[in-house]
């Protein structure tokens, strides 16, 4: 059944070259294939990202990806600052401090950002 088979992710964007731009060179994914037209396959260590061209781009107001990065967090988020992107910075969450752009509850640090379409992306240390 389903639990001995592999799953990707799928975000869909409005425009391919600049989602290329972003997943490929901002996030550092590494692109896998690209022979159909408007879809992109990047390598997201063993599992893939799909993203493809579609009229509902940045619909979706919960998390379309969530990457858990281990201790990597803070380095990673730094990487991702210094490459312009912003991070969002929910309130009102219980139990959950803001440490910069770091959401911290206990030892859990989570960080949330957008993609140029407004799909939102999320690192953990889970």
């Amino acid at each position: 059944m389903l639990r001995d088979k592999s799953s990707s992710a799928i975000v869909a964007v409005s425009d391919i070259a600049s989602a290329r731009d972003f997943y490929r060179d901002v996030l550092g994914l590494q692109l896998a294939r690209e022979e159909m037209e408007d879809v992109l396959v990047f390598r997201t260590g063993d599992t893939s990202l799909v993203v493809y061209v579609s009229d509902a781009a940045g619909t979706n107001r919960a998390n379309a990806v969530v990457w858990d990065v281990g201790d990597e967090i803070d380095d990673i988020a730094a990487d991702l600052k210094r490459k312009g992107v912003t991070f969002e910075h929910y309130r009102g969450m219980p139990d959950v401090q803001l440490d910069g752009d770091i959401h911290v509850s206990g030892s859990m640090r989570m960080v949330w950002f957008k993609d140029p379409d407004g799909n939102i992306l999320h690192l953990n240390n889970m």
